[in-house]
């Protein structure tokens, strides 16, 4: 390339750059905090309120009562949270695996920069989120054993002071209070007023079972209203609801609603009822049904009674001819005497003619006085001979011994062995055995003993 040509390069480039300048203005630099503060608005603003549909996965319920989440379907998921505020009002708990329609806005976590949902209103998929309550609930106290029968208590046959836990202006108390006036009017009746509808009703009514459970001689408690919609009767199935019903010391009638409607209520309590007016009649017995069971267990009685005078009757008339007369009864004693007292003599002679045949014998085998001296004499001098044989073979077996140990003690003599030539020095002062010359002491008077004799003699020389 010639200087001309790279010249003229160089002066296009600067003239490119120049002209760039002018046309662009200088980027905008952002930091990351910043970064995400603007996405941030830019969601919010675009997007508003969003309804979203997915299923729960990553449930989290924090300590400070927040929920977090992420809501998901077959292509994707997106993080979600529902403050304290707003899942307060849930009348279900969210669990992984449950499918929801969520309401809330779109925002930016900004100190991670993570984009979520933040939900105001939730709602499961299918089933009302009434219904989901309703069935958590009763799963969670049925694994307790709030519905076992075992707990249950029977109600009182006869309560003589009943309890009633209801609105004091709606139709169910007036039902309930027109049973007991016609069925059963001598029982005693205190209501504790609660609400049983509304936002306050559960805390109503648990506030008014604890009032109730105060008063002592109350029998058994009625806890109730009339029919309406499931939110209307919502208030029992309220889990505080059903355990005041559990920790009541009074058994406890639930009667909700119409024939139809369950709540958790009717499962924790001692006895559901189908309506108001049902449970007054099964807590008072009918004053014409009583009169009835009084004449059935009286009729019972006087049957009883006639079966047990007749059965006594006969047990007389039996022990009448079993009786004898005590004149007859004396002779047969009598007669029972004589008998005793004749079996009591033969037995006696029995046993003197038995001693005496026993004496006769062992005269016999013992014989005269005389021929006893004689046998005992033989005895005695069979004795003395045995005796004086054995004392003889003592005395030869004694001898012998001797003799043979004075053998064995001759053998071992020291005079046997002077007997053959040898002889026995002793220091004549104090009779010591001289075995060698180095004994010896020069001038010491020595004694010598022979076989025959012995001779003394004095060192003369070592």
């Amino acid at each position: 390339m010639s200087d001309d040509q790279s010249q003229f390069s160089f002066d296009s480039a600067v003239e490119r750059d120049e002209v760039a300048e002018e046309i662009f203005d200088e980027p905008t630099v952002y930091s990351v905090g910043e970064l995400n503060s603007v996405i941030r608005q830019m969601l919010e603003g675009e997007f508003g309120e969003v309804w979203v549909r997915g299923e729960i996965s990553n449930f989290k319920p924090h300590t400070s009562g927040h929920y977090y989440f992420s809501l998901k379907d077959d292509r994707a998921q997106v993080s979600a949270v529902m403050f304290r505020g707003f899942n307060s009002k849930l009348k279900f708990k969210p669990e992984n695996g449950l499918e929801v329609i969520v309401r809330g806005k779109i925002t930016v976590y900004e100190p991670r920069g993570n984009y979520q949902v933040y939900c105001e209103f939730m709602e499961p998929v299918g089933a009302g989120a009434l219904q989901k309550a309703f069935e958590q609930l009763k799963a969670k106290l049925q694994a307790e054993g709030l519905f076992e029968q075992a707990r249950k208590r029977p109600l009182p046959p006869y309560p003589r002071h009943i309890g009633i836990v209801t609105s004091p202006t709606g139709a169910a108390i007036q039902d309930i209070l027109n049973v007991l006036r016609r069925r059963y009017r001598s029982a005693r009746v205190t209501l504790a007023p609660a609400v049983v509808q509304g936002d306050s009703a559960a805390d109503s009514i648990v506030a008014a079972i604890q009032l109730i459970n105060r008063v002592k001689d109350i029998d058994v408690l009625i806890v109730g209203r009339g029919g309406g919609s499931i939110e209307d009767m919502w208030c029992f199935n309220e889990e505080r609801v059903a355990r005041a019903i559990v920790a009541s010391r009074i058994p406890v009638v639930s009667a909700v609603g119409h024939e139809i409607d369950f709540t958790i209520a009717d499962f924790v309590a001692d006895l559901r009822a189908p309506t108001p007016s049902a449970a007054a009649e099964l807590v008072a017995k009918s004053a014409g049904e009583l009169i009835d069971k009084i004449q059935s267990q009286k009729a019972r009685l006087w049957q009883a009674f006639k079966g047990q005078m007749t059965e006594m009757a006969s047990r007389f008339d039996g022990l009448l001819r079993r009786l004898v007369s005590p004149e007859k009864r004396l002779q047969d004693l009598q007669q029972r005497n004589d008998e005793i007292i004749g079996r009591l003599e033969a037995a006696v002679f029995r046993y003197l003619a038995a001693r005496d045949q026993y004496v006769e014998l062992v005269t016999q085998k013992l014989g005269t006085p005389r021929e006893v001296i004689s046998r005992l004499a033989k005895r005695a001098e069979m004795a003395a001979m045995k005796m004086k044989n054995a004392w003889q073979r003592g005395l030869e077996f004694k001898r012998s011994r001797l003799q043979h140990t004075m053998g064995r003690l001759d053998a071992m003599s020291p005079l046997r062995v002077v007997e053959r030539g040898y002889s026995i020095v002793e220091v004549a002062d104090t009779s010591k055995i001289i075995k060698s010359a180095e004994d010896l002491k020069i001038g010491e008077l020595l004694k010598i003993r022979f076989a025959k004799g012995e001779a003394q003699a004095r060192v003369e020389k070592l």
